[in-house]
């Protein structure tokens, strides 16, 4: 994984607000857009950014692709940042 690529698919609120969607469950790329007040090719251009930094999958069926969280690169990040703050797995102060 490319923390690079993660952190800056992250900084982005746009992206961060596409994330909070996706928790709930899978959406097609429609659905999303629903949420926003921008053209289909700016929410493609968001999702690819996603897609890259490994933090969404997309799977297509039929004629929609839907996508969805990748919860292993979060776990990964919070991991690192927990380790970087020396605390131990279970969330206390090493």
């Amino acid at each position: 994984m490319a923390f690079a690529d993660t952190f800056k698919a992250l900084s982005d609120p746009i992206r961060r607000e596409i994330l909070q969607l996706l928790k709930n469950g899978r959406l097609s790329a429609g659905e999303i857009g629903s949420h926003f007040d921008m053209t289909g090719a700016t929410i493609s251009y968001h999702l690819n950014i996603l897609k890259k930094a490994d933090l969404i999958w997309e799977k297509r069926e039929k004629n929609y692709i839907y996508y969805e969280l990748n919860t292993s690169v979060l776990e990964e990040i919070m991991l690192w940042i927990s380790d970087l703050k020396g605390e131990s797995e279970d969330g206390k102060e090493e």
